[in-house]
């Protein structure tokens, strides 16, 4: 596997980042971690394991992401981006050294399924589950794009979709996913007033062009359109009774309420609130 190397984000990650350089360990490529100013283990646990380190000051995530495959230490062919809360079933890391070991005519990335892990539990329903994200592809024709969150990956080429997961186990606990969601509320707000199109880069919204670009539309062209504090109740309703949410179990309930409703409306507060300041 010389022709690949992994790109693994941290900051304070030492509960994640063993479960997650171990299961890439069976690709024996090399491993970047990226830190931003890390105060635990976390560097430690990486020297350990035998990744290359990179320290940068987080700034979000397009760009620190962008600035890691900038700086990548090897010519490898392709790159695959994982964050530390995130892991390769062994499944998967089979399936990605048979394709890189002879890889499609004209594919240039590959798209797997996000198996999210939430409590212990997989969320299965709730339009959750299968949801295909772009995380391996050609260094010199991929990137992230240009977003203060919710970031893809974006590739100049064809891409084709692999059949296994990768796992997000989300948070280590509801204070940490609740901290991050508060965060991201903010970013989301301010890319919902300024347009999609400030940032420049980005995934163009699209029915036809791929899971992404579909649920770009999905919420550019219908979300969007719904009045605040709405569309943030009709969204909880659709993801949890008619996706099927509510198969989950108590952990799907605390999830898709907090995730499906709570941050929504969280974001829709902060529009409101600069609509208004």
């Amino acid at each position: 596997m010389n022709s690949l190397a992994v790109v693994v984000l941290t900051h304070n990650e030492e509960k994640n980042l063993p479960d997650c350089l171990e299961s890439v360990r069976s690709l024996g490529c090399p491993v970047f971690v990226v830190d931003s100013g890390s105060a635990d283990r976390t560097l430690e646990i990486a020297r350990a394991a035998g990744a290359a380190i990179g320290q940068h000051p987080f700034e979000n995530y397009a760009a620190q992401r962008n600035w890691a495959q900038s700086q990548l230490p090897w010519p490898v062919e392709w790159i695959l981006h994982l964050d530390a809360d995130e892991r390769l079933t062994p499944e998967l890391a089979r399936e990605i050294a048979g394709a890189l070991e002879n890889p499609a005519a004209g594919v240039d990335g590959y798209l797997a399924k996000r198996r999210t892990v939430f409590m212990g539990r997989w969320i299965k329903h709730g339009g959750h589950y299968p949801v295909y994200h772009l995380r391996l592809y050609r260094r010199l024709r991929g990137r992230c794009e240009n977003r203060r969150y919710d970031q893809h990956f974006m590739v100049d080429g064809a891409t084709a979709r692999l059949q296994h997961d990768f796992i997000d186990i989300v948070a280590s606990g509801l204070g940490t996913w609740t901290l991050r969601h508060a965060r991201w509320a903010e970013q989301e707000a301010r890319e919902m007033s300024e347009g999609e199109t400030a940032g420049g880069d980005q995934v163009a919204p699209s029915l036809w062009n791929g899971p992404i670009a579909r649920r770009r539309w999905l919420r550019n062209r219908v979300y969007a359109r719904f009045p605040l504090f709405l569309r943030p109740v009709g969204y909880w309703l659709y993801r949890y009774i008619l996706r099927l949410g509510f198969l989950d179990g108590r952990e799907g309930l605390v999830f898709h309420f907090l995730q499906g409703f709570w941050f929504r409306f969280l974001v829709d507060s902060m529009v409101f609130e600069q609509r208004h300041v």
